[in-house]
C-alpha cells in the first residue's frame, strides 16, 4: 500500500468519524514521572510519548518490543518473533545510547547494550510507558544519549487473580499467572510466566521464563524481577552465514525505594542491584568450539530531593554505582560511576512560560569526569497551543564489549574514546478535549561516535570512533478519540524523518549505528461497535538509510465476555512482507496468536 493511498484512507476515516457524532472524549491527563521533578504531560517541554494501560491492551502486539515498534521515532531491531532478541534505538541512536528504566531504576548494562531488552516486563505488569525522545543525560545520566524509556509498573487497585493462556504459529505457547492483593497500608503484585516455541526457521526455537514481584508498604516500595531466555540464534550476530549460534541470558533486578515528604520537601532514596548473565555458543552442538560467559553486577544507591519554593521547584540528586564484570572473553573489570544532578523549574508570566536549566556531572573510575548541561523552555500561547525547545549535551562511555571483545569475526578497541553530542529540539503541542498533535524538529551533532566497522568485506569488525556524525530530523504525532454511538474509538498517526551525515567517512562498512530509519510512518485505529467485540489495526512503513523499505500490517480482534473473560486473535505481518531489521535476519511472515484471559 502506498503512503498516499493510506493517508487518503486515514483522512476519510477522521472526517467520517468527526461528522458521525460531535461528542468529545476528554483525553486523560497523565503525570510524567521523574526521579526528581515530575510534571503533568501538558506542562512538559520535551517530546514525550505516553502509552497507557488501555493502549497496551488494545494493541495488536503481545510483548513490549512489538508495542514500541509502532512508536514514531523508535526503532526496535528484532531478530524473530515476540521480540526474542531485540535492540532499542531512538532517533537514530544505537542500542548503547538509549536508556531503559523500570520505575525509574536504570537497566543499562556495562557489558553491552544488546542486553537492555532482556529484562523487559510482561504487558500484564505495566501501567504505562513513558518515551522521552532527545538528550536526557541531565535527567538520567549517561546512556540516555538519544532518549529514554521508563516502564511504570502497574498499581494494585483491587484483589484479583489473572490467568493468560496464548497459543500461536510455530507452536508458540505462553502461560502467565498474576496475583494482586491490597491490604492495610500496602499491596502486593506477583506474576510468573513461561513461553516456548519451535521457532519460525532453523535454530530459532526458544524457552523463556520470567517472574515479577512488587510490594508497597507505607512509604516503601520493593520491586524484583527475573527473566531467563534460552534461544537458537541463527545468524543473529556477526555474519548471517553462522546459523548454529546459541545464547542463554538471565537478567534480574532488585530495587528498594522510599518516599518522605513534607509541605515543601520530597526525599526519595533508593538502593538497587541489577545482574545479567550471558552464555554464548558459536556452535550450539559443540560448546567447546567457542564459548563466552559474561556475568555483570551493578549495585547502586541514589537519593533524589525536590524542594518547592516561591521560585519554583528545585531537584537535586546523587547516584553512586559500582559495576563488576567477570568474563572468560572480556576479562574481569570494575567501574565506579558517581553522578550528581541539579535542576530548577521556573514558571513565569502567570505560569505560561517555563524555564528549566539543569546539569548532571558524572565521574568514572576508568574515564574522565564530564558535565551534561541542558535547558528546557516552554511557552503556552493558549490553553490549546504550547511551543517548546530544549538543548542538551550528552555523553556515553564505551561498554566493556566495545573495549575488550575478541571473537571469530569481531575485536574490541581498548583505545576508544567516550562518545559525546550536542542536541537541540524545537516543537509545538496542540491539545483539545479529544485531539492531540505534536511536531518537532531536532538536530544532534555527535563526536567520537562508536560503531563496529571494517575497511574490507573480509576484515574483522572492529570498534572505532567517528570524528563527527550529524543527525537531523523531524517528527510528528496525532492522537484522536471520538465516539460512535456509545463506544469510544481511537486513531493515531506518527511520522519521523532522520538524515545522518558522516563527516569522517573513511570506512567502507558499519554494522549498527549508521543505518537509521530515514522515513517511518506508523498508524493505528482501535474500533468498537458493540459491547462484546473490539478491533485494532496497525500499519507501519519503514525506509532505512541503506534504501531498504517495507510495509507491515498487524491486526487484532478481541471478545469480552462479561467482565472477567476475554478472547483474542492477533495477526502479525498479515500481508507477508519480506524484510529484515538488523544483521540481515529475515523477519517472520504472517503469523497468528490466539489468547484467553480469565480474571477472578
Amino acid at each position: 500500500m502506498k503512503i498516499s493511498y493510506f493517508l487518503l484512507i486515514v483522512i476519510t476515516i477522521i472526517s467520517t468519524s468527526a461528522n458521525a457524532q460531535k461528542d468529545t472524549v476528554k483525553l486523560k491527563e497523565v503525570e510524567v514521572t521523574s526521579n526528581r521533578i515530575s510534571l503533568p504531560f501538558s506542562k512538559t517541554s520535551r517530546t514525550i510519548t505516553i502509552l497507557s494501560q488501555e493502549d497496551l491492551a488494545k494493541s495488536a502486539a503481545t510483548n513490549l518490543a512489538d508495542v514500541l515498534q509502532n512508536v514514531a521515532g523508535a526503532d526496535i531491531r528484532r531478530r524473530g518473533i515476540d521480540g526474542m532478541q531485540s535492540d532499542l534505538y531512538i532517533r537514530g541512536g544505537n542500542f548503547d545510547q538509549t536508556l531503559l528504566l523500570i520505575d525509574g531504576v536504570k537497566m543499562d548494562d556495562a557489558q553491552t547494550g544488546h542486553h537492555t531488552m532482556n529484562g523487559i516486563l510482561s504487558l500484564e505488569n505495566i501501567e504505562r510507558i513513558e518515551i522521552i525522545k532527545g538528550p536526557a543525560a541531565r535527567i538520567y545520566g549517561q546512556n540516555a544519549f538519544t532518549g529514554a524509556i521508563n516502564i511504570v509498573t502497574k498499581a494494585v487497585t483491587e484483589n484479583a487473580a489473572i490467568v493468560n493462556l496464548n497459543y500461536g504459529s510455530y507452536n508458540n505457547k505462553k502461560g502467565e499467572v498474576s496475583l494482586g492483593h491490597k491490604f492495610n497500608q500496602g499491596d502486593v503484585l506477583a506474576t510468573v510466566s513461561h513461553q516456548e516455541s519451535d521457532g519460525y526457521r532453523y535454530n530459532t526455537d526458544f524457552k523463556n521464563s520470567a517472574a515479577f514481584f512488587k510490594s508497597n508498604f507505607k512509604n516503601f516500595s520493593l520491586i524484583t524481577s527475573f527473566a531467563q531466555r534460552k534461544f537458537g540464534a541463527n545468524g543473529f550476530y556477526a555474519s548471517p552465514a553462522y546459523k548454529d549460534q546459541y545464547e542463554e541470558t538471565q537478567t534480574s533486578l532488585v530495587a528498594l525505594s522510599s518516599n518522605y515528604s513534607s509541605n515543601n520537601v520530597i526525599i526519595k532514596p533508593r538502593i538497587y542491584w541489577r545482574r545479567n548473565q550471558d552464555l554464548y555458543l558459536f556452535i550450539r552442538e559443540n560448546p567447546s568450539y567457542y564459548r563466552n560467559l559474561h556475568i555483570s553486577n551493578k549495585m547502586g544507591a541514589e537519593t533524589n530531593v525536590v524542594f518547592n519554593s516561591s521560585l519554583g521547584k528545585t531537584g537535586v540528586g546523587l547516584d553512586i554505582s559500582r559495576i563488576f564484570l567477570v568474563s572468560n572473553n572480556l576479562g574481569d573489570h570494575q567501574r565506579t560511576a558517581i553522578t550528581g544532578f541539579i535542576e530548577h523549574r521556573f514558571e513565569l508570566l502567570n505560569e505560561n512560560l517555563d524555564i528549566t536549566p539543569g546539569v548532571a556531572v558524572s565521574s568514572y573510575s576508568d574515564f574522565n569526569t564530564k558535565a551534561f548541561p541542558g535547558l528546557d523552555v516552554g511557552y503556552r500561547i493558549s490553553e490549546r497551543v504550547k511551543l517548546y525547545g530544549n538543548i542538551g549535551y550528552t555523553y556515553r562511555v564505551p561498554t566493556f564489549t566495545d573495549l575488550y571483545y575478541v571473537g571469530p569475526t569481531t575485536k574490541g578497541n581498548a583505545d576508544l574514546e567516550a562518545e559525546s553530542a550536542l542536541a537541540e529540539e524545537l516543537g509545538i503541542k496542540f491539545t483539545t478535549a479529544n485531539f492531540q498533535m505534536e511536531a518537532a524538529i531536532f538536530n544532534r551533532k555527535s563526536d567520537n561516535l562508536i560503531d563496529w566497522t571494517k575497511d574490507n568485506e573480509t576484515d574483522k569488525w572492529e570498534a572505532r570512533n567517528f570524528s563527527e556524525v550529524v543527525a537531523k530530523g523531524l517528527e510528528t504525532t496525532i492522537n484522536y478519540q471520538f465516539k460512535l454511538g456509545k463506544h469510544q474509538q481511537k486513531f493515531n498517526l506518527g511520522y519521523s524523518f532522520i538524515e545522518d551525515v558522516i563527516k569522517d567517512n573513511q570506512v567502507q562498512f558499519t554494522q549498527y549505528s549508521i543505518n537509521s530509519i530515514k522515513h517511518q510512518l506508523t498508524s493505528g485505529i482501535s474500533t468498537k461497535f458493540c459491547p462484546i467485540f473490539s478491533q485494532h489495526i496497525t500499519y507501519r512503513y519503514v525506509e532505512r538509510t541503506n534504501g531498504q523499505h517495507y510495509n507491515v500490517v498487524d491486526a487484532k480482534i478481541s471478545a469480552m465476555l462479561k467482565t472477567h473473560m476475554e478472547f483474542f486473535i492477533a495477526a502479525n505481518n498479515i500481508f507477508n512482507a519480506e524484510y529484515t531489521e538488523t544483521n540481515l535476519v529475515p523477519m517472520p511472515k504472517g503469523n497468528l496468536m490466539a489468547g484467553f484471559t480469565f480474571k477472578l
